[in-house]
Parts: C-alpha cells; sequence; structure tokens
C-alpha cells in the first residue's frame, strides 16, 4: 500500500509538472488488464441498460384536477418492434430501448449544454509520431479513421515511421494553423436564427405543414396525396437535421468567440484525405462555418492580397462571374462597390446584396474586410485575416486527364492555361441540352421520354449537371445522379413527386451519356483501373497500393458474417468481418479511391510547399 502510495504521489507531480511521457510510462507498466472482446462487452453493456431499466423512473406533473399524485413511471421501456420492408417477403423483429415522452422532452431543452469532447484546440496540437501518437493531448487519437478494418490498420501500423513522415509533417502543418471566430459575422448568424432562420441558406425553425387528406374516393388524388404527404415528412425530417445541425455548429462558434485563435488536429481517412478531427465548426464545412471562421494570425494585404480580395468577392458571388477573367471579376467588384458598403454597414437592415451571392456567409466576410480595408487610411498596410480559397476544376477529372495524357479533357479541366477559366460544367450542360433538345423533337409514341425532353430544356444550366459531373469521376451511380438532379429540380419548384421522379430519371441518363463522351479517356482508365480490382479481388485480396507520399492503402471491402450472443436482455446479432472479400465492391471502389488518394497527396504536398514559403 506504501509502494502504490508513493506511485500516486509520483504521477500527481509528473502532473503537475505536465510530464506527461513519463506518466504514460509509469501508467503502462502498470496496467496489465485486456481488452474485452465483442461478447464480453455486449453482455456488459446490456446489463447495464437493464439496471438502467429497473432504476430510472420519472415523476408525471401533479394534476390539479386528480386526488392524489400522479404515479412514477420508468423513464425507459424494452420492447419489440417488428420492421416489415417494400418489395421484400417477411418481416424482422429488433429490440429498442424507448423514452418516455417527459424524458425526450426535457433531452430537448438540455442538448444545447450537451459536451462535445473533440473540441478545437487551445494550443497546438502534438506532433504525429505513429498510429496513435500525436493530435490531442489526453483524447485518445489515431492518425486514420479506419472503422474496424483491421488489415488498413496493420498496414499504417506496420509501416515504418520514415516512410509516414511526408504524411505526418503535412498533418502537422494543416493542424498548426490558428483560427478563430468572426464575430461580426456571428453576430449576424444569430439574428437570423433567433429571428427564425429561413435566410441565407439557414433552414426554416417551422415545419412545413402536413397537407390534408382529400375528401374523396378517387385513387388517382388519394396517390397524388400520398405523394406529397411522404414528401413533406421527409423535408420535416430533413429540416430537424439541419435545424441540430446548426444548433452544434453555433454552440462551438459561441463558445470560441472570445479565444484569440484556437487549432485543428487532422488526421486522415483510409484513402489519405485529410480531416479536422473537430466534426462540427470547420474550415472544411458549410459556407455558415467558413463564413463564421478566419485566421488568427492576419498578414497586411500588400497590393496583390488587395487585389486577391476583389478577385474573391467575384469568386464567392459566382453565378457566372466567377468564370471571367481575373480583370472581368476585379471589375465586377469595383463596379458593386456601394453595394458591398452597404452590406457592411446595414447586413439586414439595408439592400441585403450579399443574399444573392452562392455562397452568402463567406461574400458578407468579405465584403466587410474589403469595405474596412478601403476605408483604412492605407489599404495596402491594412491587415486582413480572410482565407482566399483557391479551388481545382473538378479535381478528379483533372487527375484522369493528366493521367491519359488527354489534351483536349486538360482543357477542359484547366490544366492547360486559357485567358480565363475554362467551366467544365456549362460544357457537360451544353452537351445536355443539345442531346435532350434533339429528344424532344422525336414522337412521344415511340420515344416517351419526349415530353420529359420538353418538359426539361428549360430547366438545364450548369448547377443541375455540377453534382453530378464532380461525383462521376468518384463513381457516382444511375441512382446517385438521379437523386442529385432530383434534388435540384425541387429547388426549382417543382414538386409533382410522380413528374420529378421521371424527369430525373431521364436527365440522369442523359448527362451520364454527354460525360461519356466528352471524357472518354478517363472512362476508359476508370474501366481499366476496374478491370485491375477485379481480377484482384477475384483472388480473394482486397485491392492495395502506396501512394505517392508512402501512405499505404488497403481497401476494406469485406463480406460481414453475423453472430449471435444471448444477454440479459435479448439475444443480439452482432456484424463481424470474414475473410471473404467483396468482389464487386472492390470494383467499383478502385478507381474513385485511388483518385481520391492522389488528390489527398496533391494536397498535401502543396500543403507542405507553402509552409516552406511562408
Amino acid at each position: 500500500m506504501k509502494e502504490q502510495e508513493n506511485l500516486r504521489k509520483k504521477v500527481t507531480d509528473l502532473i503537475k509538472k505536465q510530464k506527461l511521457p513519463a506518466v504514460r510510462k509509469i501508467v503502462k507498466a502498470k496496467d496489465d488488464s485486456k481488452p474485452w472482446n465483442a461478447d464480453a462487452r455486449a453482455k456488459v453493456g446490456s446489463r447495464l441498460i437493464e439496471l438502467l431499466l429497473q432504476t430510472a423512473y420519472i415523476q408525471p406533473p401533479c394534476d390539479q384536477l386528480a386526488d392524489s399524485p400522479s404515479e412514477p413511471r420508468p423513464a425507459f421501456v424494452h420492447a419489440f418492434r417488428t420492421v416489415s420492408y417494400e418489395n421484400k417477403k417477411g418481416a424482422k423483429k429488433y429490440g429498442v430501448i424507448q423514452c418516455d415522452p417527459l424524458v425526450l422532452k426535457g433531452l430537448e431543452k438540455t442538448a444545447r449544454h450537451m459536451v462535445i469532447p473533440y473540441m478545437p484546440m487551445l494550443v497546438p496540437p502534438l506532433r504525429w509520431r505513429g498510429y496513435d501518437k500525436g493530435a490531442h493531448l489526453f483524447l485518445p487519437s489515431y492518425v486514420m479513421r479506419i472503422h474496424g478494418a483491421k488489415q488498413q490498420r496493420e498496414a499504417v501500423k506496420r509501416a515504418p515511421r520514415k516512410q509516414l513522415q511526408a504524411v505526418f509533417e503535412a498533418l502537422d502543418t494543416l493542424g498548426n494553423t490558428r483560427w478563430r471566430v468572426n464575430k461580426r459575422v456571428l453576430s449576424v448568424v444569430d439574428r437570423i436564427w433567433s429571428n427564425g432562420g429561413c435566410l441565407a441558406d439557414l433552414v426554416d425553425h417551422s415545419d412545413v405543414p402536413l397537407p390534408e387528406k382529400p375528401e374523396t374516393e378517387d385513387e388517382a388524388l388519394l396517390k397524388k396525396w400520398k405523394w406529397k404527404l411522404r414528401g413533406v415528412k421527409k423535408d420535416n425530417r430533413e429540416r430537424h437535421a439541419q435545424r441540430c445541425d446548426i444548433e452544434l455548429k453555433l454552440a462551438v462558434a459561441r463558445k470560441m468567440k472570445d479565444e484569440e485563435g484556437f487549432y485543428y488536429p487532422h488526421n486522415i481517412d483510409f484513402r489519405g484525405r485529410a480531416y479536422p478531427m473537430h466534426p462540427y465548426l470547420n474550415h472544411l464545412g458549410s459556407d455558415l462555418c467558413r463564413g463564421i471562421l478566419e485566421f488568427a494570425e492576419g498578414r497586411p494585404l500588400g497590393k496583390s492580397g488587395l487585389r486577391w480580395l476583389k478577385i474573391h468577392i467575384a469568386n464567392l458571388f459566382a453565378g457566372g462571374v466567377d468564370k471571367l477573367s481575373y480583370e472581368g471579376r476585379i471589375a465586377f467588384t469595383e463596379n458593386h462597390l456601394d453595394d458591398i458598403f452597404d452590406c457592411t454597414d446595414k447586413p439586414l437592415d439595408g439592400k441585403r446584396w450579399w443574399l444573392h451571392a452562392e455562397d452568402p456567409f463567406q461574400f458578407l466576410a468579405v465584403c466587410i474586410n474589403l469595405t474596412e480595408a478601403l476605408r483604412s487610411s492605407s489599404p495596402e498596410t491594412y491587415i486582413s485575416h480572410i482565407p482566399v480559397h483557391q479551388d481545382g476544376s473538378c479535381n478528379g477529372l483533372q487527375h484522369y486527364a493528366a493521367l491519359g495524357r488527354d489534351k483536349l479533357g486538360a482543357a477542359a479541366v484547366n490544366l492547360v492555361a486559357g485567358e480565363k477559366p475554362a467551366d467544365v460544367y456549362s460544357g457537360i450542360a451544353a452537351r445536355v441540352l443539345d442531346i435532350m433538345r434533339r429528344d424532344a423533337q422525336k414522337d412521344p409514341d415511340v420515344f416517351p421520354d419526349a415530353l420529359r425532353a420538353k418538359e426539361l430544356i428549360n430547366q438545364v444550366d450548369r448547377k443541375l449537371v455540377k453534382q453530378t459531373v464532380m461525383t462521376s469521376v468518384y463513381g457516382v451511380t444511375y441512382i446517385g445522379a438521379r437523386d442529385q438532379i432530383k434534388r435540384r429540380l425541387k429547388e426549382r419548384g417543382i414538386t409533382e413527386e410522380s413528374d420529378i421522379f421521371g424527369c430525373s430519371c431521364y436527365a440522369a441518363k442523359v448527362t451520364l451519356t454527354a460525360l461519356g463522351e466528352m471524357f472518354e479517356a478517363a472512362r476508359s482508365i476508370m474501366n481499366w483501373l476496374g478491370d485491375c480490382a477485379k481480377i484482384i479481388a477475384s483472388e480473394n485480396e482486397p485491392v492495395r497500393w502506396t501512394t505517392p507520399l508512402g501512405l499505404p492503402v488497403v481497401q476494406p471491402y469485406r463480406k460481414l458474417g453475423t453472430r449471435s450472443i444471448k444477454t440479459s436482455l435479448q439475444v443480439l446479432i452482432l456484424q463481424k468481418e470474414t475473410d471473404k472479400v467483396m468482389v464487386q465492391r472492390q470494383r467499383t471502389a478502385f478507381s474513385p479511391n485511388f483518385v481520391h488518394s492522389l488528390d489527398s497527396s496533391h494536397m498535401m504536398m502543396t500543403a507542405v510547399a507553402c509552409k516552406g514559403q511562408a
């Protein structure tokens, strides 16, 4: 006992002196426990839930008319739910934990006070030195998000530290970039949100009213009502999810707004793409996140910085302005200086020109910055904190054009210098429009899509096809393309579910055809990579490769088996990986994953090169 006491005192002293490696060494030497297997965890977890069910009760509020106070009732109940699936025979039985409505109500009220463990850091993250060594001081940190894929984890652990040094250096560079909250933009966001949202792409606080059931026996009208009801319910579920997401983002922003600066430790997914470990408010997020965040370390604009700030305003406004030459974009900004000043002085009470921008919150942040610079005694010495983005023109297609030495494809995605930026999305949209015009001339009795072509001709533009083109190189399927186009059509007010479904099916088919025609070389490389993956996977081997930065990648797609575990509550069915690889999944995922890994290597090399130039 005396030895234990001395050891505890020693550890306490070391913690006070912040000698954490020494503390870890002592704890590790004394820890002889072994991790529990999945069976043990399931059984202990079920027993703990059972104890909660037996002991957690809730007292309903007193009823004024009742003679005696209402009885306490269980806060949580274990029950079984049977779920049947459309187009499938039979049904499945699930065990669920149901929450009392009063508890649910209480949870909704306290959600804003929930603790988010992986917050941005107030001190620079620890340098990465190994698979689980780096980033956070105390919270568990892993250099790769592997989601339980053992082979990938082992490949990274086995890789020599020297081989991964370039990846570690890039992640450290990203993690050591200091950020802060842009208080002026946050105050505008807070005002909009407290007034019910529904402005600048912020979701409405209220739900869409459910359509009333028509008093009729007409099957066609009832079917139409069911379609509409299903659509409205889906919209309301999405609105609820968006509201929760915004609340989380704003909770972090409010917590960090008075800090001089903070850091985002980064790690990678299995393909090597880098992400901030804090998930809610970060610089890779939505326009809202990017508008609220700015660099903590400012720099004098200089002549070049002032020029780029004007170009950045045009880029964020978009709507075709971002496709002008640099001089054209600068002219656009200078012609709208009065609007920019109005946005700064009266963001919600003036003309509100900033709401017309494609990225309104980022646009507002740059308006404020440019206004302050131009109103200062010396704009070129004004200290700016605004990040000016440099984006690739559909990075995936750029990589394919480079891999295939494809001159036509390279010109379409700006790998070849030109006077003004080439716009691949407008190019595809023009080709889609040509196909639809031809289809619209056909006889509807012979070619049923002729009517859809006529309906869609006025809807085709770069925005309709952009997401599909962007994701085509990452393996978007016909169904994925259909859903993307369906969302765009919905945004434009086409609400008839049966019409929108048929039109999006046709538009997806035409867009994928146009893509195949315009990027033949990319398509042939994708097919070749897919054939290679099929040969490898048919030998029951996962596809693996090493990125240009030395990161080993192993595709994790394996068939899942199940096993039953009898617990005190119910029988649980747990999934587990088998030794059998999924041949089709390995094949379809290889080309997008390979391009993702090239793209991430390129980004990391750029980050390290920028650090060298700083």
